[in-house]
């Protein structure tokens, strides 16, 4: 078990408290107290040599009822040392052939993330896009998608929220940079080639913890949250943390109404030899009017205000999911230790869309469309991880076992499409609600009792060795994975089956490392990618319209890619990095039809490659005291090729950008202790909308800022968070695409003001 020491400073200058801050959260206890209670330190007029500090408070958390628990922060506390390297468990940063990093809780609460995407818009070879058609968070990682979907879960696919994962679910954020199904398996949703997301639920520590936090936006969108744990019995063996979470109200959107509620419910036995988490997690999440996507067709439009809203007032999206899983684990000797995870999820989806199509001069086109999903997981993995010795070569061995079931219930229904209604994306109006068309080829199944549309089924087994050479100076890793994905397609009327495979493939892994110095590692990896095939949408918008696809709920092969890399990684105790050289190819389908004809359908099937070459730098720690850096730089060549009679040959990918950028910074004051500025620029650059490359989307540049100051009231640690996004005000286009062969465009968050204030009791 490891254990944290977390040092917490004070001295309370508490006129230096914000007044609106202070006028925000005035009704709570610790804030009416204030003025009677706190006092200002001598730092006011003399700063001591030394900052004062609080006492030491030992933490202990251990996120997957693993022996090791959490890795130790990085200097400066904004990531780890390291984290989950899928079946090898956790890593040292220093020790693998492989990129990742681990934000951690610290990050989190300080920047007032408030899902998945925020934690991620830090990472520079990330960024965060939307599903097609509907408000799925999605990421780009490396210039591949990784679904919503397809974030695990303490190690397992499939059992979060599909479409927005709350912040207060979430101790750690890992991002695995690379190809990854030797490591994780399969992932179910059919993504992931470029990296992988995993989640660490939290964990009791060991002091007892009772926080409150309130926090309110500048669009009157208002928060609530609680955190709550404890450790009970016999040398705090048994743990209990509970987490909720309320948010309601309109965002920065103008008229965009989101309500957020969930709870989490962590436990967790810590034995001498056996160890055994489990969770249990509910997330309601309801958008009213949500600010859709734009297809263009008629150009690339220029970005409207980022505080406009071009939805219509009758559309929605609303989902509720519940999960439970658990984790246990038993050391069998002092080098043998097996595991055995599962975790089941039930989620419901309901939305009433209407996505505009750009035509030029700003006018758009849209039409009404419903739908409704249901879906049921269960998923489940045991494996067995041993250390030994033979001669002067040093083993690491594992074996694993996985299997995911996924059952996806939809049904849709659309009005005309034919004859869509007409807005304006700079002066929007609302329209009547539309009827949806009587005509057959405009809906699909029974919304009040959707049938099974399709099923996934992977399954695997997986076998390495992690071979140290020259006193574990020399690191080699050999593996391998065979995958078995099944997936059917059912018709969505009748139930009957329309498409189906059982495919297996088996995926290598090689991994490299060599410490040249104590500071310096030199690595390198090959490694393969396997996703499911995609299934062939009822539509696609191509050309200007909306076409019909002939094969319609037909599933395609699996995709296998490769991936090469080669790379540096530093550790100067307090600054750390990363320079990586990676080359991914991966197969994609495409909507073939006849173009001279102009034919209304066509036929979706696997024909190309995009090849990602790419440079991705990162550098994270506290390099001078009191000041921490986190960032980096990618640069990425992504480029078709093989295309259908290489008609797109040699052009870039949509929604890649050649350059991503993060500079993140943040400086403790000198003059007034506990007084923390921060200050962060993302940059993206130019990228395609289309694979013909006719379509380009500026690039853009955001800055963000923030402050915060910790003080003590009647004995209680209290935290002021303030952080303005967008500070320019800048309207942009934040994405392009992010589904296979689809270049809608995301418009950026307006300029976002978000304050909050945390007490601890």
């Amino acid at each position: 078990m490891t254990i944290l020491r977390l040092p917490r400073k004070t001295g309370a200058a508490a006129a230096l408290l914000p007044v609106c801050l202070a006028a925000s959260f005035a009704g709570t206890p610790a804030m009416a107290q204030q003025s009677a209670t706190t006092q200002p330190s001598q730092g006011q007029t003399s700063r001591p040599s030394e900052p004062l500090e609080l006492p030491e408070t030992e933490v202990v958390a251990s996120a997957d009822a693993s022996s090791g628990g959490l890795t130790e922060p990085y200097a400066g506390e904004q990531v780890a040392r390291g984290g989950r390297v899928g079946i090898l468990g956790n890593q040292d940063y220093m020790d693998t052939p492989f990129t990742s990093t681990a934000y951690t809780s610290q990050l989190i609460q300080d920047q007032q993330a408030r899902s998945v995407s925020d934690v991620l818009q830090n990472d520079p070879s990330v960024r965060v896009a939307r599903g097609f058609g509907n408000f799925q968070e999605l990421y780009v990682v490396r210039g591949f998608p990784v679904y919503s979907d397809d974030i695990s879960y303490n190690g397992l696919y499939g059992l979060l929220p599909r479409q927005y994962v709350a912040a207060e679910f979430i101790e750690r954020v890992e991002v695995f940079r690379g190809a990854n199904t030797f490591l994780n398996g399969a992932a179910p949703g059919g993504s992931g080639i470029g990296g992988a997301i995993n989640i660490l639920p939290k964990r009791a520590p060991n002091e007892p913890l009772t926080r409150l936090t309130m926090g309110a936006e500048n669009g009157g969108h208002g928060m609530v949250a609680t955190d709550i744990a404890r450790r009970f019995g016999e040398d705090n063996r048994f743990g209990v943390r509970l987490n909720a979470a309320k948010r309601a109200g309109e965002t920065t959107v103008e008229d965009e109404d989101r309500t957020l509620d969930m709870f989490a419910l962590g436990l967790d036995y810590q034995g001498d030899r056996f160890r055994l988490s489990a969770d249990i997690g509910h997330q309601y999440h309801f958008i009213d009017s949500p600010r859709p996507s734009v297809t263009p067709s008629g150009g690339i439009p220029s970005a409207p205000d980022a505080d406009d809203n071009f939805a219509q007032p009758w559309t929605y999206s609303k989902e509720k999911q519940t999960f439970g899983t658990f984790r246990a684990e038993y050391d069998f000797s002092d080098s043998v230790t097996g595991w055995l995870a599962a975790g089941v999820r039930e989620g419901e989806e309901k939305n009433r869309l209407a996505n505009p199509t750009y035509t030029g001069a700003g006018t758009t086109t849209a039409y009404r469309f419903d739908n409704v999903r249901e879906e049921q997981v269960a998923t489940s993995e045991v494996g067995l991880r041993a250390r030994g010795q033979t001669g002067s070569v040093s083993h690491g061995w594992v074996i694993s076992a996985s299997m995911f079931d996924v059952k996806d219930r939809n049904a849709w229904a659309a009005s005309d499409w034919y004859a869509p209604f007409v807005g304006d994306l700079y002066s929007p109006s609302d329209v009547a609600m539309p009827a949806i068309s009587p005509d057959p080829n405009m809906t699909a199944g029974s919304m009040s009792d959707p049938k099974i549309t399709a099923r996934t089924h992977t399954q695997s087994l997986a076998i390495a060795d992690t071979l140290g050479f020259l006193d574990d100076r020399l690191l080699i890793t050999l593996g391998v994975r065979r995958q078995g994905i099944e997936s059917k397609g059912y018709d969505y009327d009748t139930g009957d089956r329309s498409s189906s495979y059982n495919r297996y493939e088996t995926t290598p892994v090689a991994g490299v490392v060599y410490k040249l110095t104590d500071e310096l590692s030199l690595y390198a990896n090959y490694i393969e990618g396997l996703v499911k095939g995609d299934i062939a949408p009822s539509t696609i918008f191509v050309d200007g319209r909306t076409r019909t696809v002939d094969n319609f709920g037909q599933a395609l092969s699996p995709y296998v890619s490769k991936q090469t890399e080669i790379g540096l990684k530093y550790d100067q105790g307090n600054l750390g990095g990363s320079l990586a050289v990676f080359t991914t190819k991966r197969p994609f389908a495409t909507f073939e039809y006849d173009v001279a004809a102009d034919a209304d359908s066509g036929v979706y099937a696997e024909n190309g490659e995009q090849r990602n070459r790419g440079i991705e730098l990162s550098l994270f720690g506290e390099p001078v005291y009191g000041v921490r850096v986190l960032g980096g730089l990618t640069l990425l060549d992504a480029e078709l090729t093989k295309t259908r009679a290489g008609i797109n040959d040699g052009n870039r990918a949509i929604g890649v950008p050649r350059t991503q950028a993060n500079v993140g910074t943040e400086w403790d004051v000198p003059a007034v202790q506990n007084l923390t500025l921060t200050a962060r620029a993302l940059y993206t650059g130019k990228q395609y909308a289309d694979a013909e490359n006719d379509l380009e989307v500026p690039s853009w540049t955001r800055f963000d800022l923030g402050a915060r100051y910790r003080m003590v009231v009647d004995d209680r640690d209290v935290t002021l968070r303030a952080n303005l996004e967008n500070v320019t005000g800048r309207d942009y286009w934040a994405s392009v695409g992010g589904y296979p062969d689809a270049g809608y465009l995301v418009l950026g968050a307006p300029r976002t003001l978000s304050l909050s204030a945390t007490v601890d009791f």
